[in-house]
């Protein structure tokens, strides 16, 4: 069964935004109550939080699909509509955030940081909000925007000061469980302990945190057995402390030789960019298990040798809690030092600067097609308004296109080579297509048509005075030509039957 997990694909989808409202106030004794017709809620965002008391991201490998909360529709007399429901999702300290192409998105190494992974969309205007002193009572209202959907990946890396690594069953997790409170899995069998584990050490006035690194072996560095997974926990420690077991059974293993492969792997592993190599952090060689006699000696033949490259050497029995008082008050002393050199800053809140005007809102690209170029227009704005546009009503769709003139998008169109009938496309993907008219982009609002309306997209040309005369005549003569035929029609059969009637009498 699966206890432990450091890294996960998360499918995220934000909040809806809520459709705004059309309404009209009637009242009693007030028949031009204008437009109350009130905004969409916004849609619930999805937030990662670094929560200390997070260790594993196991429940987001069981349940790796999350939704927030849509926004509510805007409804009549000014009533907005409710706030779709934020999600907060707890992550360990230490989590790293990517998109699936493996850029990285944040580092969570503060506890507390929060990250907005998943924004969610936009409440949609209502009527009265667009109300303007030339359109007074607007007939259409805008829909909100479908909050982000998409995929993100976590990845954990352990945050302690001191990283325990080794070859499998060293002792590497008797030795956590001897100088901290932690209890991992102990067992006499290689790749015992799976995952890392944590423990919180006090050496005097000294407080720091050790993580137990799953064994590695030769080759771990390159993907070999379970090591290049675990190597990441090793990343943000202060200093590696080398387990090596004086009391191994299996041929061709000695404590000098455990550690060149050891340092071997850990040179090969590469660090992210900024960040301390792995052998050039203070490490400290511990000789484990010397409660065997064959260990001990073995453990007093090898460490003069270690001490002369350089290395501060340690002989323990975690059986026996040998040599654990002056191993952890070491680890202390090193700690303590690297802290006093790091400069001591207050974290200050991120601020992000988006200077308005510095990019353009939006750019065409002229796309080849079957039946000639196809111009498809990319940008924030554009897809934002299309996405808020209900095109089944017509006074909606003068507004968007009202709002593309204004943006100026009509102009670059013309700059393209785009002519009348052009095909535009609005967005990537399956995007909306429109058959382009530059006609279409004259003031909507100094036009009067009845609410949800627009006479720009009406078939055929608005009439003028002269030719409603026109036609108004040319009816009333058409009528009256009708009646005058209809009337000689039936004066002839009135001068028809008296003829035939007297014929008819003459025979008799």
């Amino acid at each position: 069964m699966v206890t432990f997990v450091d890294e996960v694909t998360l499918h995220l989808r934000a909040g809806k935004g809520g459709n705004g409202c059309v309404s009209v106030r009637r009242e009693k004794f007030k028949p031009l109550g204008g437009p109350d017709g009130a905004n969409g809620g916004d849609g619930g965002d999805i937030i990662l939080v670094a929560d200390p008391q997070t260790t594993t991201l196991l429940s987001y490998h069981h349940s790796p699909h999350r939704a927030a909360g849509n926004g509510g529709f805007g409804m009549g007399d000014m009533r907005s509509g409710a706030q779709g429901e934020d999600l907060e999702l707890p992550v360990p300290v230490g989590t790293v955030v990517k998109d699936p192409s493996g850029e990285v998105l944040v580092d969570m190494i503060e506890p507390g940081m929060r990250f907005i992974a998943a924004p969610g969309g936009r409440g949609g205007l209502g009527n009265a909000a667009l109300a303007s002193p030339k359109r007074k009572a607007p007939g259409f209202a805008l829909l909100g925007t479908p909050g982000w959907e998409g995929d993100v990946v976590l990845e954990l890396k352990t945050v302690a000061d001191v990283a325990l690594v080794g070859f499998p069953s060293a002792g590497k997790s008797s030795l956590i469980a001897a100088i901290s409170a932690a209890r991992p899995k102990i067992a006499d069998y290689p790749f015992t302990t799976l995952h890392p584990n944590l423990g919180v050490v006090q050496a005097g006035d000294v407080r720091y945190t050790v993580a137990d690194v799953p064994g590695l072996i030769e080759g771990a560095s390159e993907g070999r057995g379970l090591g290049l997974e675990f190597l990441r926990h090793v990343e943000r420690c202060t200093a590696l402390v080398h387990v090596l077991d004086c009391a191994t059974l299996e041929p061709g293993r000695d404590p000098v030789s455990d550690l060149e492969v050891i340092r071997a792997e850990l040179g090969a592993y590469p660090v992210p960019e900024g960040q301390t190599p792995l052998l050039e952090r203070p490490q400290i060689v511990v000789l484990n298990k010397i409660d065997v006699p064959e260990a001990e000696e073995l453990a007093a033949f090898v460490r003069p040798d270690l001490e002369a490259q350089g290395y501060r050497v340690f002989e323990i029995s975690t059986v026996a809690r040998k040599g654990l008082r002056e191993l952890t008050f070491a680890l202390g002393e090193v700690i303590d030092e690297h802290r006093k050199a790091q400069p001591v800053e207050p974290v200050q809140p991120r601020v992000v600067i988006r200077p308005k005007g510095s990019r353009k809102e939006f750019e065409i690209r002229v796309e080849g097609g079957t039946y000639g170029n196809i111009y498809r227009i990319l940008g924030e704005k554009p897809v934002r308004w299309v996405q808020q546009t209900d095109f089944q009503n017509e006074e909606a769709v003068g507004f968007l296109s009202d709002r593309l003139d204004k943006l100026g998008i009509e102009n670059e169109l013309f700059r393209a080579g785009a002519t009348p009938g052009s095909t535009v496309l609005i967005g990537e993907g399956d995007s909306v297509v429109f058959d382009w008219e530059p006609s279409i982009g004259s003031a909507a609002e100094l036009i009067q048509a009845p609410r949800g309306t627009d006479p720009r997209l009406m078939q055929g040309g608005r009439r003028t005075s002269n030719e409603r005369r026109e036609q108004y005549h040319a009816r009333q003569d058409a009528r009256a030509a009708a009646r005058a035929e209809a009337d000689e029609v039936r004066r002839a059969r009135r001068d028809d039957l008296p003829e035939e009637a007297g014929t008819e009498d003459d025979a008799s």
